[in-house]
């Protein structure tokens, strides 16, 4: 078995962190709700999501969106043969820029969450531009 690229590596890492990202707003949800109501159908009468949690809710649901993004080009990159040291950073950069972006915008910090996520869209577009040979 041949090893995967240091791309298809941190790959792997950000598809585990962003499966693990649900974690704290349904932990809170729990809290606020109590398990039984977590575990049940949506209803209106429920008490709403502390507001951290949602915006948490929120980040998970664009790291899914960017994911769905990022993955395939690091796997077309990885297929066709690309890993280069600027590939290698934007995926180490692209890890730590969705990192940020969840936890900011968990924390509401709204500058400094856009400024993570251009930093991921950057880090994206580096390694599609390297797969189309820009």
């Amino acid at each position: 078995m041949t090893r995967p690229t240091p791309e298809l590596h941190i790959l792997a890492v950000v598809c585990v962190v962003t499966v693990l990202m649900w974690i704290p707003y349904i932990a809170a949800r729990i809290v606020t709700r109590g398990p039984m109501k977590t575990l049940a159908n949506p209803d209106p009468s429920f008490a709403p999501d502390p507001a951290w949690a949602e915006r948490a809710r929120r980040a998970h649901a664009n790291a899914v969106e960017n994911l769905a993004v990022f993955a395939p080009l690091v796997i077309v990159a990885a297929l066709a043969g690309v890993s280069t040291p600027k590939t290698i950073l934007a995926a180490q950069v692209y890890l730590w820029a969705r990192i940020a972006h969840y936890l900011v915008y968990t924390a509401g910090i709204p500058v400094v969450r856009t400024l993570a996520f251009m930093v991921g869209f950057v880090a994206t577009l580096t390694i599609a531009g390297a797969v189309l040979g820009f």
